[in-house]
């Protein structure tokens, strides 16, 4: 009996870790970019260099993961401050952005085919 109400409360201990876990969290911050596919691309560009400079990122910034120790990602709680929680969902947004840019090829000159006439 004691044993089982050992084991009952560590459960309940660590159920108190979910979705506040740093890894999950860090998880959230990963957007989808099919998004900003409906986005015109000279908007698209200004919204994502609005955004790097916002929050003082490169243009090509990416999300950052912690490396907890292993096995105990989801029992570790998030401890980043709240500009730096914002600041990695904003590079979240910005690689979201960035990978529909490429996938459009967005800011790129056209370019023009040359064809025969006939």
């Amino acid at each position: 009996m004691r044993w089982n109400m050992m084991i009952l409360a560590s459960c309940l201990a660590t159920t108190g870790c979910v979705g506040n876990s740093a890894s999950e969290r860090q998880d959230a911050n990963i957007e989808s970019s099919l998004q900003y596919d409906s986005v015109p691309c000279d908007q698209l560009l200004a919204q994502r260099n609005g955004l790097a400079q916002q929050y003082n990122l490169p243009t090509t910034a990416k999300p950052t993961f912690s490396n907890p120790a292993m096995g105990f990602g989801p029992f570790t709680p998030d401890m980043r401050s709240k500009a730096q929680r914002d600041s990695d969902k904003a590079s979240g947004e910005i690689d979201a952005m960035n990978r529909s840019i490429d996938r459009r090829d967005c800011g790129k000159p056209d370019k023009k085919k040359f064809a025969l006439p006939g």
